[in-house]
């Protein structure tokens, strides 16, 4: 077993669903940091069955919406002085403005260009979100 040691100060981002870790540290650019990052694969759990777990080891802002669309049921952990200083439970967001894009062919996002296209979730279960323009479906 490989023993990683407690943070100091930065975040941890625990409870990813097994195999969505890389996803999560490829879309956090977590590659650029220069701090220790480090990715935990297949971590048994009593919870999940088996989890991945990032730790950042420096004060970084993180994009909740992207973590919410890629996993809603990640945890978010602050550390400061060695010990857990917040707790956010995420959920799948209601809106998303900037990340996902539409697949309508016909939308005309996809012909003009339109910032800061607004998704509204449509299908929690599914994990669908309604384009605002063409009404079309799309998920990450």
């Amino acid at each position: 077993m490989i023993n990683v040691s407690k943070i100091k100060k930065g975040i941890v981002i625990d409870h990813i669903a097994q195999g969505q870790g890389y996803k999560i540290f490829s879309q956090l650019k977590l590659d650029e940091i220069e701090d220790v990052v480090v990715l935990l694969r297949n971590i048994p759990s009593n919870k999940m069955g088996k989890k991945d777990l990032i730790k950042i080891e420096t004060d970084i802002y993180l994009d909740l919406t992207v973590l919410g669309l890629i996993d809603p049921n990640i945890t978010i952990n602050i550390i400061k002085d060695g010990v857990r200083a917040e707790k956010i439970k995420l959920t799948l967001p209601e809106k998303v403005t900037g990340i996902l894009k539409c697949k309508n062919p016909r939308c005309i996002t996809q012909h003009e260009k339109v910032r800061d296209v607004q998704f509204h979730l449509a299908d929690p279960e599914k994990r669908l979100y309604r384009c605002e323009y063409c009404d079309s479906h799309t998920s990450l």
